[in-house]
């Protein structure tokens, strides 16, 4: 496909991780230091800011060395984020015309020709939309997907960038919380609820501590139905073993009937790509410790600090975050285009990966899980196969610089 010159825009979806802005300072890398691209526009707040016209000029802005450092160690979505499902762009109806019509007349008038969009499995789904109308309307343009979630889901690639740092936030947390735990003979329970609606990833990262002796006693992922009375007798014979119990839970655990564990203390609101807003599995499960067997008990709910502790980030998953960023600019200006960046493991041992691509539409509204071959027989534990593939996306540290005893951030108005 024929090379050309004109501006570039980037944007971010969905919910935040740690490494996200490592991988828009990748692809401010990757602007600045390519001929073909004139100006890098952020648009703030994805698509709706597109939709609003209000963007900003990340050319201008992030043209020193150390602000881009800065960038990459600064947690959430620097250039903000939102949730916004576009309408089938074979929709011919005068609402689903008028919001593409918008976007491209935004596109021509900023002669934008390449547009890069950082964001997990419905992010992908705004770029396959876009790809397909940019071909309809006969629009030249270059649209890339690059990845990113912690939750680990998205299809086509080994792993995303930012679930690294949230695997690594979870392992040091359930390292603290099992040395913390340990020092009572008191019989006791201790659930920690991790995020996760139907990929089980992050929670199998807290078997990781398992590397320096000891682990939690029970895992549970979404991937295996969960009934409670395997669950009271796996704490039972736990209990039996020694006095601290800790168990480690998907958010988004269900019953045989599909209910979700913590459904009772949910609001039942969805956000517009039809997924529930999930919390109190723990809560839920703790009660039903109490009731059933009678001990101490309490849960932990992890919550955003999964995704935004950039003070204890994966230095592997931010190098890769920004390596992909790069390479999704590349990627465009040779031609690609309907694409989503991936990252392929090339090694375990020693481990190395590099970037690859996939076609946008294998990869938009599909969920990838966790594989029976890292989940334990019984479904409550983590296998050593599963510990081995996690373990090198968690290694090194990235820490920020620090100022007055508080990390320096990017921030971008």
């Amino acid at each position: 496909m024929e090379q050309f010159k004109g501006n570039a825009i980037v944007g971010q979806s969905g919910g935040p991780t740690a490494a996200i802005n490592a991988t828009l300072a990748g692809v401010i890398r990757g602007a600045l230091s390519c001929r073909e691209i004139g100006t890098l526009y952020g648009a703030l707040h994805g698509v709706e800011g597109m939709l609003a016209g209000t963007v900003c000029d990340l050319s201008a802005l992030f043209h020193e060395e150390e602000k881009l450092s800065a960038l990459e160690k600064t947690p959430a979505a620097a250039l903000g984020s939102c949730r916004m499902r576009l309408p089938d762009p074979n929709d011919d109806s005068p609402e689903g015309k008028a919001v593409y019509e918008r976007l491209f007349s935004f596109f021509r008038s900023r002669d934008i020709r390449y547009f890069f969009y950082i964001g997990g499995n419905d992010s992908m789904d705004t770029v396959a939309k876009l790809s397909v109308y940019a071909g309809k309307c006969g629009y030249a343009m270059r649209i890339m997907g690059v990845p990113k979630t912690i939750d680990n889901d998205v299809m086509g690639t080994d792993h995303t960038p930012g679930f690294g740092s949230a695997a690594k936030y979870i392992a040091v947390s359930v390292s603290e919380i099992l040395r913390d735990c340990a020092v009572y003979t008191v019989k006791a329970v201790t659930v920690v609820e991790i995020m996760g609606r139907d990929a089980g990833w992050l929670t199998a990262a807290a078997a990781l501590p398992r590397v320096n002796g000891v682990g939690p006693d029970l895992i549970y992922l979404p991937e295996r139905v969960f009934d409670y009375e395997q669950f009271f007798a796996d704490v039972t014979e736990a209990l039996k073993r020694h006095p601290s119990v800790v168990v480690a839970v998907s958010e988004g655990l269900r019953l045989a009937d599909g209910r979700y564990v913590g459904e009772a203390s949910q609001s039942g609101v969805s956000d517009v790509f039809g997924h529930k807003y999930l919390a109190g599995t723990g809560k839920a499960l703790e009660n039903a410790v109490k009731e059933r067997i009678g001990c101490k008990v309490r849960s932990v709910e992890l919550n955003i600090l999964q995704r935004c502790a950039s003070h204890v980030a994966s230095a592997t998953d931010i190098a890769e975050s920004v390596e992909v960023g790069k390479a999704a600019v590349s990627a465009a200006v040779s031609g690609l285009t309907g694409k989503m960046m991936t990252i392929r493991r090339v090694s375990d041992s020693p481990y190395q990966t590099e970037p690859g691509w996939e076609d946008i539409e294998k990869i938009a509204n599909r969920v990838k899980t966790v594989p029976d071959r890292f989940i334990n027989e019984r479904g409550n534990g983590i296998t050593d196969e599963g510990v081995s593939y996690l373990l090198p996306l968690i290694r090194g540290e990235s820490y920020p610089a620090y100022r007055d005893g508080l990390p320096v951030q990017v921030i971008i108005k």
